[in-house]
């Protein structure tokens, strides 16, 4: 079962089990996971749902495509780990995701 947990940038932790969702959006909206907005629902066209992917995971959940890359340039804080959390596919391979959360959304 894949376990994600998002860092707030106060240093909080939230874990949660991401079995049987399509995203990591969706993971943080169905526990609540305050940070991510998902204005947009997933369709990767408001960047309310960025995060900052852990270093050791930026491989493993692979590179933005030229869309997601065009919203990732419109967030407040970018870095060279950004994704759209919307646009990472969950999978057991992602157990033990680690993503850090901007400190504002859109």
């Amino acid at each position: 079962m894949p376990m994600i947990t998002f860092v707030a940038p106060d240093g909080a932790e939230y874990v949660v089990d991401a079995r049987g969702l399509h995203s990591v959006m969706e993971a943080a909206r169905n526990h609540m996971v305050p940070g991510i907005d998902a204005d947009c629902g997933g369709s990767g066209s408001c960047a309310t749902c960025h995060v900052h992917v852990d270093a050791a995971w930026a491989q493993a959940t692979g590179a933005a495509d030229d869309m997601e890359q065009a919203m990732l340039d419109c967030v407040e804080e970018p870095s060279a780990t950004s994704r759209l959390s919307c646009q990472i596919r969950v999978s057991d391979a992602l157990d033990g995701l680690v993503v850090r959360l901007p400190a504002r959304q859109g």
